[in-house]
């Protein structure tokens, strides 16, 4: 059965304001999809953002949604999970939110393994700003901070996250719809934090900055920079040199944060009742 999005979205806020060829729509049906798949009501969502394009989504999607401060999407939504176990948290941002200012925060959601979970709209620049170059632009490629070609080597958000202790971690790719869709799924269905790296090309600025074309060349030259996690053992190291792993790179069982400290304030109110 075909999925209703308008079930979803605010109307009232169509049409969106996303660039042509931008790809983080692609990624809010993949979204939405998940919710329809898993039977999750609206008001059982909440969904949070920082700033930047993909801080668009909780303004188009119908459900309890924050539009929140620079980096701090992964602090609210933390407070929102504590407070109000029982929602189900989503938390969108930006490479340049969730790797640069919220890193910090990004790496201690991670550790702590609360049960939330984080799509990053990953298009290698900050695209809302002015194209200033982010912690996953790629080596050598230009942007307005970086005119003659970025210097610095790029983060890679799926190993920053298992690193750092999440539990779940994949990444896909705009152009490949149905992997996107099992990703973010499956992300969903985890209990525990879960990161999602989602390719999005950006031809306004990092397309235009270094010529790549339109949004599908662009897609076409992602497609040159990455393999399926499930090839891994058939290719060589040469071959998967300088590539990026796509599908579920990593997902592990162990404690959830929420839980402990409900465990917690149930056993220290056992002790003051005692008293």
């Amino acid at each position: 059965m075909a999925v209703n999005y308008f079930n979803y979205l605010r109307k009232e806020k169509m049409p969106h304001i996303w660039c042509a060829g931008c790809g983080h729509g692609m990624i809010v049906k993949s979204i939405i999809r998940a919710i329809d798949k898993l039977g999750w009501k609206n008001d059982e969502i909440a969904l949070v953002s920082g700033i930047g394009c993909s801080s668009r989504t909780p303004g188009y999607l119908d459900f309890h949604t924050l539009h929140t401060t620079h980096g701090r999407a992964l602090a609210f939504a933390t407070g929102i999970k504590l407070a109000k176990p029982n929602l189900k948290v989503i938390v969108v941002g930006g490479d340049g939110d969730m790797m640069a200012i919220g890193g910090n925060h990004f790496i201690h959601a991670c550790r702590r393994n609360i049960d939330m979970k984080l799509i990053v709209y990953n298009n290698n620049i900050y695209g809302m700003t002015g194209g200033q170059a982010s912690p996953t632009t790629l080596t050598d490629a230009k942007a307005t901070t970086a005119p003659y070609g970025f210097l610095e080597e790029p983060f890679d958000v799926c190993n920053m996250a298992i690193a750092s202790g999440a539990t779940f971690v994949g990444r896909a790719l705009d152009l490949d719809v149905p992997l996107m869709d099992r990703v973010i799924l499956e992300s969903f269905k985890h209990k525990g934090f879960s990161v999602v790296d989602a390719w999005s090309q950006c031809p306004t600025y990092f397309g235009r900055f270094n010529k790549w074309g339109s949004a599908s060349e662009m897609m076409e030259r992602y497609k040159q920079i990455i393999y399926n996690i499930r090839q891994k053992d058939q290719l060589s190291e040469e071959e998967k040199k300088g590539k990026y792993p796509v599908g579920i790179l990593h997902q592990i069982e162990r404690n959830e944060f929420c839980e402990r400290y409900q465990k917690l304030r149930d056993t220290l109110k056992g002790k003051e009742e005692a008293e």
